[in-house]
């Protein structure tokens, strides 16, 4: 490999390390502050760290769509809100109502702005 491609190689990986943290972060965060919203235990929250960044990575590549809250407006924010109902199903201890998920991703959407990467 050469230097560029490796620079570009690490620089890709990096991103979706960091953003796993800041996931995992907002997650916990959101679970305390958002009603109809709760991860229960570290292994629930970072697998559901893993699976919205895998859905959001799904969703960017399939749809051509960011699915950032406020990536897209009303689209992003409501694709935004079913990732995060959708891993419920996927992820152990974790409870989300539709109001709670729509509540969560205007929280997350909130951080993520406050966050200097990207969140979701």
């Amino acid at each position: 490999m050469d230097e560029k491609n490796e620079k570009r190689y690490r620089s890709g990986a990096s991103q979706y390390i960091i953003r796993f943290v800041l996931v995992s972060i907002i997650l916990t965060v959101t679970s305390f502050l958002t009603p109809g919203f709760s991860i229960i235990g570290l292994w629930p929250i970072l697998m559901a760290a893993i699976v919205i960044t895998a859905l959001d990575y799904l969703v960017e590549k399939i749809m051509k769509i960011d699915a950032s809250p406020f990536g897209k407006g009303l689209k992003g924010f409501v694709i935004a809100a079913l990732i995060l109902y959708i891993t419920q199903f996927i992820v152990p201890n974790m409870r989300v109502s539709v109001i709670g998920a729509f509540l969560a991703a205007l929280v997350i959407g909130v951080l993520d702005v406050v966050f200097p990467n990207r969140v979701m």
